[in-house]
């Protein structure tokens, strides 16, 4: 199925009600990996950082790492999830090149942390609640490098190479449940729940979320329900989406494959996808396993995990400021309109204004510099604000004088984004 023989996403929708579960993998911050001491720092010569236990040599026992249990508490409890009382790793069976032990140390049916929800907010004010079926604690896998293909995938490729710096990296992979009723805005939902999970996450300070680079990744699950029916269709899975923009582009993508072979009379495969950047398409990558398929079995080298709840109230009672919460609150504060707030939002300018309100500046000024000339100047460069080589203290310094006198395109605010009519969210 090529791109042109895709349904209209207007006639996809007008037949069809889609179906999302969105699995997001965040790579933990720690010094060191999940069962092992090794580093876990960026950028060392390929498998420096292994050692028998990452590499799954015989006789090593792995020792878990308190760090990434805490942090995934700390996760469950800014999600609004029940933590467990007691749960347990277990093998996910699998074989392949970069997972050095024939299986991933994962949690299976006991998870640390489930039965939770995410409230975000779309680009016109409207809260649509995302519920959580979980998220528990696993290690990442190494990384293949294919070599000799056109497209840097395996297939056509002459030979690969294999680096496990990053085998046994903490990972805390988070499970919606099923996200229903969001008809034609479901991709636009997509992205917001991945935009503001990143921001929780980095609240918390357990990780830097970086999409671009690997430390978050999101799994788009789409299928499609005929119009009045409440069964779910067969899935796709598009793997290890790698940005918002694509995160929405892979689920509008899907919704108009899957009608147009619905609507043909095929049948959709139950498989993982790969997603291409440049056209927002997406190929077929292999047959999906279910469960049952990875022979998951509880791990027997590692003792259950038991958090005390003195420690999870411990924990819960210091939680910073959530972001939506600080958001609501540094809106009120500085009285803009929740139209304004999602673009300064949008510009990455929230936290460049707070500092440098917090270095001398009124509200204002802070917001006029960064929203403007600044905004500017980074999409010029095609660089995020905070890559500007200017801080929020020579923003403060300067702010006192008068706006510099530029052509209006440069000076004024970034355009907030379009609206849509309002709804109630389901």
């Amino acid at each position: 199925m090529t791109v042109t023989e895709l349904l209209s996403y207007e006639a996809a929708l007008a037949s069809f009600d889609p179906v999302m579960g969105l699995e997001v993998h965040v790579e933990l911050g720690t010094k060191t990996k999940m069962f092992c001491g090794c580093s876990t720092e960026l950028g060392a010569e390929p498998n420096a950082q292994t050692c028998p236990t990452c590499l799954g040599l015989p006789g090593a026992l792995p020792v878990v790492n308190e760090i990434g249990v805490e942090s995934a508490i700390k996760i469950g409890l800014a999600l609004h999830c029940e933590i467990a009382e007691w749960c347990r790793f277990a093998r996910k069976n699998y074989f392949y090149p970069d997972m050095p032990k024939n299986f991933q140390t994962s949690q299976y049916d006991e998870p640390i942390a489930f039965n939770g929800y995410l409230d975000v907010q779309l680009e016109d004010g409207e809260v649509f609640r995302v519920e959580i079926e979980r998220a528990h604690m696993e290690e990442d896998t190494g990384k293949s490098t294919h070599i000799g293909g056109a497209t840097g995938r395996i297939h056509g490729a002459s030979h690969s190479l294999l680096d496990y710096n990053r085998a046994g990296i903490p990972l805390i992979e988070i499970v919606t449940k099923p996200i229903v009723g969001a008809g034609d805005r479901a991709p636009e939902v997509a992205k917001a729940y991945v935009a503001e999970l990143r921001e929780v996450i980095r609240s918390l300070g357990v990780s830097e979320a970086r999409m671009d680079k690997g430390q978050m990744r999101c799994d788009v699950n789409l299928s499609l329900m005929p119009k009045g029916s409440e069964t779910f269709g067969t899935r796709s899975e598009t793997k290890n989406v790698n940005s918002l923009r694509s995160v929405e582009r892979a689920a509008r993508f899907e919704i108009q494959r899957h009608a147009a072979v619905l609507e043909s009379g095929g049948t959709i495969v139950q498989e993982t996808r790969h997603f291409h950047e440049d056209d927002g398409s997406t190929t077929s990558g292999r047959i999906k396993d279910n469960a049952e398929d990875y022979r998951y079995f509880p791990e027997p080298d590692l003792v259950p995990v038991a958090p005390a709840r003195e420690w999870v109230e411990e924990l819960r009672k210091g939680l910073p400021e959530l972001p939506r919460v600080r958001r609501n609150r540094l809106r009120e504060e500085w009285g803009v309109s929740e139209q304004e707030m999602q673009s300064i939002l949008n510009a990455g300018a929230v936290d460049p204004i707070v500092a440098t309100i917090e270095a001398g500046a009124d509200a204002a000024s802070a917001r006029k510099w960064w929203m403007g000339e600044l905004a500017r100047n980074a999409n010029e460069k095609a660089v995020s604000l905070e890559e500007l080589p200017i801080t929020p203290a020579d923003v403060a310094r300067v702010s006192t004088t008068s706006w510099p006198a530029r052509s209006s395109r440069a000076s004024s605010p970034a355009r907030a984004p379009r609206t849509r009519s309002s709804r109630s969210a389901v």
